[in-house]
Formats: structure tokens, C-alpha cells, sequence
């Protein structure tokens, strides 16, 4: 056997085995199988886990924008018309938020921790000065009194307004920025907490929440179920909350936005808990997205989130009570919330029902600005790109007793929203790519083996065509080889002449052939005369 045909055999050896076991591997998945076995097994939340690490300190930068609504026409708007708006900002803080007081409770199946939260200004991504800026906006300690007075007797609240009046207290007021925001001491408040002692003097947006945090959380390490990774067991030692009218809407459900379970699929809804909405939301798959280099899926909140209970019956357990509902796209809070009635919903009102909208000038909802999503990498289930949005209202009405509101129409009122952003920084951005490189290597490598058994195949038949076609040349070259010797004795062999006039000598030398005429006889013959 030539060396040729040793190829030939042992290439088609190699390639049938590539093939059969290349096949074989991908209709099993025993790679795939094993590296989604190993992710569902190590992306837990314990202290060996590099998972573990992010989650504590998570390295992305968080950014809190921060967007006001200065009311330009406050006058127009109490005599019964429409208020103008014209947004602010934004007004940047860079927000740190280390988790603390970490202890690991039933084996390491569940742990405890604090989230709190730090704010430091950014001058250079804000609009301006917080704390020279003005804004005019809604007294919402004023507004407060009056609905805490609401159910109260018509005389306490004409003598409530009157007092009020005294001291000069209007509907609206004009604060700086960083007041609106971090707290000021309020006047009405002041004299409230001198008759209630418990009372805080002092009013803003986020009082008290600079270095706070949210509340006890106990999470699901993922130990036990991979599907848990992340999931909240129990908040404020409550695995579900009692200010709703049923029980689904005062479930805890899902994570705190920060982490999610890995393997995830564009069908399924991811669910996050949102301790300043009191409440869970549903996130929905929308596209592939890539973010610096990462492919990942968007999800973000569907319009049925804060859909009109007679759209969305499972939204009519928000209703407080049963049955006194809100439009679409809000949803008030003010029963997990001492104090004005408020309301939340995305920025200027989107995906919100249009009279909400047109109640005010200067609102321009669309998707871009005000949508709220995560781009979330589907292997390992961590968030590279996050826009979380919310604004706060608050419901302004006619309160009797109240000269000041008589001509106003209830509206929900916009105050401020905040765009929550956070992004993968290049370090993690750059190791994220580089594990899921090996992933997909590892994951497709029984591809790879086909792939090789193909081209083998290839090289096989090309072997195979080269072989078939060199026999047919050396047969050619045997063949020529036997016409050369053929030729060879056909040269020395005498011919004989067949000629019309016999009686005629040849005129050609007797030691030349004849180059024309009929010749008979192949084989030698002397020469003979006619």
C-alpha cells in the first residue's frame, strides 16, 4: 500500500470519528449542560464567590440626576387655569451604596444585609449650583396640614387657614434647590411639632437619606436553587407588605434590581422589588442590545405595570382603598407614607393616561428620556446597564376651609423626577468579555469538532480525486510508453507496393521509402520484381 492510500485511509479514520463524536456531543448538549451545571452551581452570593464581591461592593458608578419643575405661572393656576412647567436640571450625585452588616444565616442559604446609601454632588455633570439655584414648586408641608385636615371639622380648618395666612404660608414656595432636596426647617412644621413633639421640623425630598439606608433585607444566596440567586426573603422582617387591598399586591417579589439569576431567557418576567414604590414591579423582554462589547437583553417595565385596574384587573389590589383608583401610569404611595398624598410615575408621565399630560404645559413624554430598563447580560444574569426613572407628584385639590384652593382643579402635580443610571466600567466590561469568551468556546466546542471532521471530509475527497487522477496518468504514460515501441518496429518493417504500371522501374532510390500510395503487409518481405 503506497503512502498515498495510507493517507487517504487514515484521513477518513479521523474524519468518521470527528464527525460521530462531533454529532453525537451536540444532539447530548453534555458541553453546554456542563458549563450551564457549573453557573448554576458557583454564581452564588457566598464569601468565596467573586459574585459575592461585586455584589458587596458593586463597582459600576451610580449616578442619581436629579430634574425639577419650576412652575413659572403659580398665579394663573390658582385662579382655576393650567400651570406652565419648565424643567431644570439635571442636578448630578454621584451615589455609593456598600453593603453592610453582611451575616450568613441557615448554611449559608440565606444572608442579611444593610444598603446604605451615600449622595456626593458632581459639578461637573450638573446644570448648576444646588444651593444658589431657585426653583418654585408646591409647599407640600402646606399641602400636607391640609389633608391631614381633611377629614377634620370645617371650623378647625377655617381657623387652621387663617393662622396660616398670618404667617404668610402660600401654596406654592421658592427654595433653593439643595433645600428641595436635603431639607430645610420648615415653618408650618415647626409650629405642628410644637404641639406634637414626634413631628420633624424640617422637610425634604430626601431628608434623612443621605447615609441611610432603605431598610433589613434578607436575601436568597442561591445555594439551594439558582433560580433564588439574589431573590429578597424578607424586608424590614416581612416576607409580604399590609397597605394593599390584596394579598398579590402586597407581595415581596423578586430582587432589589442589583443582581438576578443567571441563564436568563427573553420569555420569562424578572421581578424587582422597589422599597420606594412599596411596592414589586415586572420587567418584560424588549431587545438584544450590546454595551460595550457585551451582547445583553433589555427588559423594562410594560405598560401594564401601572395600567387602570378596568384595563389590568391584577392592578385593582393598588386601589386604597378598594375600589378608589387612579388613571394609568399612577400610582399613589401616600399609604406607605405619613404625610401629602403622593403620587408616582415615570417622568413626565409616560405610558400615563394623556389627561394627566394635558393637565399641565411643558411635559413632552417619550421613550428615550423616560423609559426605565436594565441591559441585562443573559449568562450570568448581571446588570452592565441600568436606567431606572421615577417622578414624584402630589395631588392638588379644593379643600373647604382652604380659601386659598377654590378655583384650582385637581390635578396630579408634577414635582421632580430622578434618573437613576449605572453603567459596567471597563475593567469588569473587559473581564466579562473574556469569561464569556471561554464560555462560548467550551460551549461550542462539539461545533468545533464537526467543523474539523468537514474539513478533514474536504481534504478527504480532494485526496481521494488527486489519488483517482494520478492512476489515470501513470495508465497514460504506460500506454505512450507502448505506442513508442509500436512505433519503434513499425519503422523497420519494408512495405510492399501495389502499382498500375508493373512493367515501370521505380524512378525513387531503392534506399528511400515511398511516402505515397497503397502498402499492404506489415511484415518484412524481400524486394521483388514485377
Amino acid at each position: 500500500m503506497t503512502r498515498r492510500s495510507c493517507a487517504i485511509y487514515a484521513t477518513g479514520i479521523v474524519c468518521a470519528h470527528l464527525l460521530i463524536v462531533g454529532i453525537a456531543l451536540v444532539v447530548a448538549q453534555v458541553f453546554q449542560t456542563m458549563i450551564h451545571s457549573r453557573l448554576k452551581k458557583e454564581i452564588t452570593l457566598t464569601e468565596k464567590s467573586k459574585m459575592f464581591e461585586s455584589w458587596k461592593n458593586p463597582p459600576p458608578p451610580v449616578y442619581m440626576e436629579y430634574y425639577f419643575f419650576n412652575v413659572t405661572n403659580p398665579e394663573v393656576f390658582l385662579a382655576g387655569g393650567k400651570a406652565s412647567l419648565k424643567q431644570i436640571g439635571p442636578y448630578t450625585y454621584r451615589e455609593f451604596r456598600p453593603r453592610e452588616n453582611i451575616t450568613f444565616l441557615e448554611n449559608g442559604t440565606k444572608l442579611f444585609a444593610l444598603n446604605p446609601k451615600t449622595f456626593v454632588f458632581v459639578p461637573d455633570k450638573s446644570a448648576g449650583n444646588p444651593e444658589v439655584d431657585l426653583i418654585r414648586t408646591v409647599n407640600i408641608p402646606f399641602v400636607a396640614i391640609m389633608n391631614e385636615l381633611n377629614s377634620y371639622s370645617f371650623f378647625l380648618r377655617t381657623m387652621v387657614s387663617m393662622y396660616l395666612n398670618s404667617m404668610g404660608v402660600e401654596v406654592f414656595m421658592t427654595r433653593t434647590v439643595h433645600e428641595v432636596l436635603w431639607g430645610f426647617k420648615d415653618p408650618v412644621l415647626t409650629k405642628v411639632k410644637s404641639l406634637k413633639p414626634e413631628v420633624d421640623d424640617y422637610f425634604g425630598l430626601m431628608w434623612k437619606k443621605n447615609g441611610t439606608h432603605e431598610g433589613e433585607f434578607v436575601f436568597h444566596t442561591g445555594e439551594q436553587n439558582y433560580m433564588d440567586y439574589g431573590k429578597i426573603d424578607t424586608w424590614n422582617g416581612l416576607r409580604e407588605m399590609s397597605w394593599w387591598s390584596s394579598n398579590s399586591s402586597n407581595m415581596i417579589n423578586g430582587t432589589d434590581g442589583a443582581v438576578f439569576h443567571p441563564l436568563i431567557n427573553r420569555n420569562e418576567l424578572l421581578y424587582i422589588f422597589a422599597a420606594d414604590l412599596c411596592r414589586s414591579i415586572h420587567l418584560a423582554y424588549v431587545k438584544d442590545v450590546e454595551v460595550k462589547g457585551i451582547q445583553a437583553y433589555r427588559f423594562a417595565p410594560p405598560n401594564d405595570v401601572l395600567m387602570n385596574p378596568k384595563e389590568n384587573p391584577a392592578n385593582a389590589g393598588f386601589c386604597v382603598p378598594a375600589g378608589d383608583c387612579l388613571g394609568t401610569g399612577v400610582l399613589k404611595v401616600s399609604v406607605c407614607r405619613e404625610g401629602a398624598p403622593i403620587v408616582v410615575s415615570f417622568p413626565h408621565f409616560y405610558q400615563a393616561d394623556p389627561k394627566y399630560i394635558n393637565a399641565v404645559e411643558g411635559l413632552n413624554p417619550n421613550k428615550e428620556e423616560h423609559e426605565t430598563y436594565l441591559d441585562l447580560q443573559p449568562t450570568s444574569g448581571v446588570p452592565i446597564r441600568a436606567c431606572k426613572r421615577a417622578q414624584l407628584n402630589i395631588i392638588l385639590k379644593r379643600v373647604t376651609g382652604f380659601p386659598k384652593t377654590k378655583l384650582i382643579h385637581e390635578t396630579i402635580f408634577p414635582i421632580m423626577f430622578v434618573n437613576e443610571t449605572a453603567t459596567i466600567d471597563d475593567d469588569s466590561a473587559s473581564q466579562m468579555r473574556t469569561l464569556l469568551l471561554i464560555v462560548t468556546l467550551v460551549s461550542n466546542f462539539p461545533l468545533l469538532i464537526v467543523g474539523m471532521g468537514i474539513i478533514l471530509l474536504l481534504v478527504l475527497v480532494v485526496l481521494f480525486c488527486r489519488n483517482r487522477q494520478k492512476k489515470n496518468e501513470v495508465k497514460r504514460i504506460d500506454f505512450t510508453e507502448a505506442f513508442h515501441s509500436f512505433a519503434t518496429v513499425k519503422d523497420d518493417t519494408a512495405y510492399t507496393q501495389v502499382s498500375d504500371k508493373p512493367d515501370e522501374p521505380s524512378e525513387m532510390p531503392t534506399n528511400q521509402p515511398m511516402k505515397n500510395g497503397s502498402y499492404i503487409a506489415m511484415s518484412p518481405v524481400e524486394a521483388q520484381k514485377c
